[in-house]
């Protein structure tokens, strides 16, 4: 197979790079901003009271892969709980089978998103291997990390959130960190095989498991507003967790970001990632799911869907390349394939990874999905170019699709834009 970088496209597209793109314009959306100031602090008083009898004793804090804004901060004030109370508190990357499905790999994630050793006080562990703690009553393995194991508690740390492999009453978030953050390859395997129908009781299953064990201290939800903030931390005792995330799920779900338009033409996505979504764009968002057995929601549609970049926190991992119809010769060279397949085979959804359309530029890019869909003015077609699926605060329309934005609370439109692209095609502003 050869490597991405030496993929070979034509120098000029045979379908010409005539098309002509939609004026755009900016739009700034308005969203619901609770938040906290102090992230560290509120981790840190709301477990004071569940650790303050742990002296001696060495305490694992969960660390994942998703791009949590205050993860640091929380992780910090976990940290400092624990050593106030006497504890010796270590990290460990929790995160199933992503980083390539390797001890190294996984490191060097948590590297990227700020979680090391210096940043925290407080050593970093990484290991692929697990113990077999028993069975559930449904049959499920109960995996748990090995360095887990040989601690003397946890404290789980995650965000809540909508899941992009399931749709259920709890979605990622706690009950997940346990099934599969601290099962690793072999627990994100054994959930995933089962298919979005029974994932969700095996993930509640080991996670109750794993907390009638008594492994479990304590826990820390994270919720975010719309802008990719925290809007909430929820420091609960083990036995509340089953109950009460999917109250907080719901709370999640209100305040996630949202697309200011219901269908359109074609979605640009400036970048994808892993810490942007677990499928790197945010099924939830696109209303796109390519999945076998849950059905594509009756909006957001869009016709085509092109991605740019993939982000250099993925590692070269492209889980969701598969959701867009084009992207860029950049993200394709970007792509380390075996890291990339090794999640898709565990999560068994590999229309998620199959390889789009692949274009030498962005301009190209998105002048093949103008030209693949039956436009009588490309000019005038309805286009939305965003950064992420993460961050939608700001983003950019065309000028058809002005009309739907008109009434809409907390939408402002601004000026023109003009498309950027340098003498070789690419956006100025992502080169």
């Amino acid at each position: 197979m050869s490597a991405p970088s030496e993929l070979r496209l034509p120098g000029a597209l045979p379908l010409g790079t005539d098309v002509p793109l939609p004026p755009l314009l900016e739009v700034t959306q308005i969203f619901p901003r609770p938040r906290i100031a102090d992230v560290a602090a509120a981790v840190r008083d709301g477990l004071r009271p569940l650790v303050a009898s742990l002296r001696g004793r060495r305490i694992a804090v969960t660390a994942g892969s998703r791009g949590i804004r205050d993860i640091v901060p929380a992780l910090a004030g976990a940290v400092a709980a624990l050593r106030d109370a006497g504890a010796d508190p270590v990290i460990l990357a929790a995160m199933g089978s992503h980083g390539g499905g390797t001890a190294e790999g996984q490191l060097r994630v948590l590297t990227h998103l700020g979680i090391t050793e210096k940043a925290l006080g407080a050593p970093v562990l990484s290991s692929m291997e697990v113990v077999e703690l028993g069975r559930t009553p449904g049959g499920f393995a109960v995996y748990l990390d090995r360095n887990a194991a040989y601690c003397d508690g946890i404290v789980v740390v995650n965000r809540i959130k909508p899941h992009t492999a399931f749709v259920h009453r709890f979605g990622s978030g706690l009950l997940k960190m346990l099934a599969i953050g601290l099962g690793k390859a072999q627990g994100a395997a054994q959930a995933h095989r089962l298919g979005a129908d029974r994932m969700p009781q095996c993930i509640e299953e080991v996670a109750r498991a794993l907390l009638a064990g008594g492994r479990v201290v304590a826990s820390v939800a994270i919720l975010e507003n719309a802008y990719d903030e925290t809007a909430a931390v929820e420091v609960l005792p083990p036995a509340a967790i089953p109950e009460r995330e999917p109250i907080l799920y719901e709370q999640a779900q209100r305040g996630m970001p949202r697309l200011p338009v219901e269908e359109a033409d074609v979605l640009v996505v400036e970048e994808m990632g892993k810490n942007y979504s677990g499928t790197g764009i945010d099924v939830n968002i696109i209303g796109r799911w390519r999945h076998p057995t849950i059905p594509d929601p009756p909006a957001p549609r869009f016709r085509r869907i092109v991605a740019l970049r993939l982000s250099p926190a993925s590692e070269g991992n492209a889980q969701g390349v598969g959701l867009a119809d084009v992207v860029t010769a950049r993200l394709a060279g970007a792509i380390d394939f075996a890291a990339t397949y090794l999640n898709a085979v565990t999560s068994t959804y590999l229309e998620r990874v199959f390889l789009p359309v692949v274009a030498p530029s962005d301009r190209a890019a998105i002048q093949i999905a103008l030209r693949s869909i039956d436009l009588p003015r490309p000019e005038a077609a309805r286009l939305v170019l965003i950064p992420n699926t993460l961050h939608l605060e700001r983003l950019w329309v065309s000028e058809s699709l002005l009309p739907a934005l008109v009434g809409q609370p907390g939408i402002a439109v601004g000026p023109p834009r003009p498309w950027d692209f340098t003498a070789g095609g690419d956006l100025a502003h992502l080169t």
